[in-house]
């Protein structure tokens, strides 16, 4: 491996799986749409709540402004936060992705992810 996530050494019981999935999510904020996928990926982490991650082609990429806030997970890499704006507002930081993810969770790059207590997030599941 080129780039190693470190965490998974100190804390070998912690556990991140990526799941492909068909389920339809649908972002909004104030109502309107910022991302339609059913092609996103399920990450479930050892102590946070499942979150689905949609591909970067998915999102309306015009609705979202990089932000200069980041955080660094040792399992996953440095995300990136966006804030994502409508006509009637916004939302601060309410996005993040990892552009240059560790290898252990390298499919997420390309894959952007959303707060659902800051936009509206609706996920049906696959038929």
């Amino acid at each position: 491996m080129s780039n190693p996530a470190p965490g998974f050494a100190a804390h070998p019981d912690h556990a991140i799986s990526l799941h492909p999935s068909t389920d339809l999510v649908r972002v909004s904020l104030y109502g309107a749409p910022v991302a339609e996928s059913r092609r996103s990926i399920m990450v479930c982490e050892t102590g946070y709540p499942d979150v689905h991650y949609l591909p970067r082609e998915d999102v309306d990429i015009g609705r979202l402004a990089a932000s200069d806030r980041t955080t660094y997970c040792p399992f996953k890499g440095t995300a990136t936060y966006w804030t994502v704006t409508v006509p009637d507002g916004n939302a601060d930081a309410a996005a993040w992705s990892y552009e240059i993810p560790f290898d252990e969770v390298t499919r997420l790059k390309g894959y952007i992810a959303f707060y659902a207590d800051r936009v509206d997030v609706e996920i049906s599941a696959a038929d």
